[in-house]
């Protein structure tokens, strides 16, 4: 397995792995859709997409980073957006591989780091601490949504 940079021409790998990650929280299949989504993301430029590939080129899992600003830090961050490892591809390292591959790059970038959030629920939070990342207990996140 190795890590790349994903671009516009892993969009064949990437859209299907988009689109499965979408369905995992319930959202209906939309494979055109999440190939638009990529495909804009892209285009403008405003995401960082780490694609998991095996040996013969398999998209095993991907994870997407938008940046942002800490303006009292006055530096950037990444919010962690997505993280998605395929079934088959699970409990073999691949979402180990992913977080660690989007820290070097934070760190690369001299960002303040990244930020995620995730379910209250989700499994993937002991690989989380196991890597480093700490719950925020000191604040509260709130949405608006339209």
């Amino acid at each position: 397995m190795k890590i790349i940079s994903a671009t516009i021409d892993h969009l064949d790998t990437l859209a299907p792995l988009f689109n499965a990650y979408r369905v995992f929280y319930k959202r209906p299949s939309d494979p055109e859709g999440a190939r638009e989504f990529l495909f804009q993301r892209f285009r403008i430029g405003d995401s960082v997409i780490f694609l998991a590939v095996s040996d013969t080129g398999e998209g095993l899992g991907f994870t997407q980073l938008y940046p942002s600003f800490s303006s009292v830090a006055m530096q950037r961050t990444y919010i962690l957006n997505d993280l998605f490892v395929a079934e088959t591809a699970r409990g073999l390292g691949t979402g180990e591989a992913l977080l660690k591959h989007a820290q070097q790059f934070a760190r690369r970038e001299g960002s303040r780091g990244l930020t995620l959030e995730t379910d209250a629920d989700n499994p993937a939070q002991k690989l989380y601490e196991r890597l480093g990342w700490k719950k925020d207990t000191a604040v509260f996140h709130f949405t608006w949504e339209i």
